[in-house]
């Protein structure tokens, strides 16, 4: 194997180290098929002394005042902007990431960042009544002990950092556990919070092989100084999680899957319509949780969206991420691009239309592609694509629509583009989705909202003071006067 460009080590306790094995994986290019990262596939023996080690920094940084805490997030921010040139090569060379999915990342992980800064004073309790006289009720709110944080590879730095900084914020510690598809990039987050002094300990992490994942998940949620989890992926491995986190009684906070409808009502802006679907259906690829995987249109304009929708993904450039031209970089595996074929092949046969785009450049190149007239018989209506696919499907009336929209395991994200506000409320009060935007894309989120889903795309929120909620305990303490 030739010698990588990166080589990512375990942190541990403070100390950059190597798996207790000695064994190693590899992430390759997914452009070029090179060797890119070589990184430390740690044992269940490294993973239980990485939460060791985090238990054991838990009391000095859990009383550690907020004002301190907050400097310390800061200051990594501040050492994340300074390095972000060196964030892009590592994206590239590791998911295939274009330029602007990139700066997309690096904004979001900084506003994530400086959002958990503030939340370090505002961790707040309550006074309550007593019906008995003299008696004193307190409601506080106080950090957890050691949190495990999984983030995936598709928007690297962004869940990257969503997986620490509000843990850190409210004064617990962390084991962060790398995507080995994204290892180097994830490991730079690292980096950037041991550059800004953090204490030994408070933040540990671990990565490994993908056949090891398993065994290596399974001993960190059941340590016993891991008392939070937090994931995000795909429901099958969030499913894992669950089912493992409640052998043990420990909570877990849980973002998987989606598959995004966005409704065009007959009254829709229909340029405006096109555009959010164009940004949400192929920004990075499509392999986005909140992805636009539906367009689930009204008959009545639905041959006008179709060829506007079509003219506009026709003219997006494939190809190397490196090359600044490109509009769509690489899929994450050749087998991600197998199984996108395949869907498509299979609505095709059932009588869907295809109204550009359809194939593989490579492996790990896929054209932008629309298919018309998906229907319920097909894969393609029911399954995550993750891929640069919209379907297309025709309804007669908002009712129809909505039904369509639910008629669906997942819901994280949802939009609807209509002129008529009260039409669209009415609707997103009964879409079942964590999130909706009206006369929005559906791939949108803001460091200090409430970001979750419903169904099989997980419970839970990130973002601001349901960050607090989901990373501290409520804690009830009375005293006598």
């Amino acid at each position: 194997m030739p010698e990588p460009r990166y080589d990512v080590s375990l942190l541990i306790n403070g100390v950059d180290c190597p798996a207790s094995s000695g064994a190693v994986g590899w992430r390759h290019d997914p452009v070029t098929q090179q060797a890119t990262t070589r990184f430390a596939a740690s044992t269940v023996k490294d993973a239980r002394l990485a939460a060791t080690a985090a238990a054991q920094a838990f009391p000095g940084w859990s009383s550690t005042p907020p004002g301190e805490r907050r400097r310390f997030l800061l200051k990594t921010a501040e050492c994340m902007r300074r390095r972000a040139p060196e964030l892009e090569q590592r994206m590239q060379a590791e998911i295939g990431a274009t330029r602007s999915w990139i700066n997309e990342n690096i904004e979001l992980a900084l506003e994530i960042l400086i959002e958990a800064a503030s939340l370090t004073t505002q961790i707040r309790g309550q006074v309550l009544p007593s019906k008995q006289p003299q008696r004193q009720m307190l409601a506080l709110r106080q950090p957890v002990g050691a949190v495990l944080g999984i983030a995936p590879w598709n928007a690297p730095l962004i869940l990257g950092v969503r997986a620490v900084a509000t843990p850190l914020a409210c004064g617990n510690t962390v084991v962060f556990k790398l995507s080995e598809l994204a290892p180097a990039t994830q490991r730079w987050i690292a980096d950037c919070f041991q550059e800004a002094g953090l204490p030994p300990g408070v933040l540990n992490v671990i990565s490994h092989a993908p056949d090891d994942a398993p065994a290596v998940v399974e001993a960190l949620i059941a340590h016993p100084s891991i008392r939070r989890i937090n994931f995000t992926g795909s429901t099958r491995v969030g499913r894992h999680i669950a089912n493992t986190a409640a052998r043990h009684l420990k909570p877990a906070l849980l973002e998987l899957g989606g598959k995004a409808p966005l409704l065009v009502l007959k009254d829709a802006d229909l340029n405006a319509a096109v555009e959010a679907a164009i940004h949400g259906a192929f920004t990075n690829q499509g392999q986005i949780c909140m992805a636009t995987d539906r367009v689930i249109v009204d008959a009545s304009i639905a041959d006008q969206f179709c060829t506007h929708l079509a003219a506009r993904a026709s003219a997006l450039v494939v190809g190397d991420p490196r090359n600044p031209a490109v509009d769509l970089g690489a899929l994450a595996t050749p087998e991600a691009g197998q199984r996108l074929m395949q869907l498509v092949e299979d609505a095709m046969r059932k009588g869907a239309q295809l109204c550009c785009g359809g194939h593989l450049l490579a492996p790990c190149l896929m054209q932008a592609t629309v298919l018309d007239k998906v229907r319920a018989s097909m894969s393609l209506y029911h399954e995550e694509a993750f891929g640069p696919i919209i379907s297309v499907i025709r309804v007669s009336s908002p009712e129809e629509a909505l039904g369509v929209a639910n008629d669906c395991e997942y819901g994280l994200s949802a939009s609807i583009f209509s002129r008529d506000f009260n039409q669209a409320m009415k609707l997103a009060e009964k879409l079942e989705s964590g999130i909706c935007h009206i006369n929005g894309s559906t791939v949108h989120d803001e460091a200090h909202v409430p970001f979750g889903g419903v169904k099989q795309s997980g419970y839970g929120r990130f973002g601001g003071m349901a960050g607090i909620d989901a990373f501290t305990e409520q804690r009830w303490i009375s005293f006598q006067a």
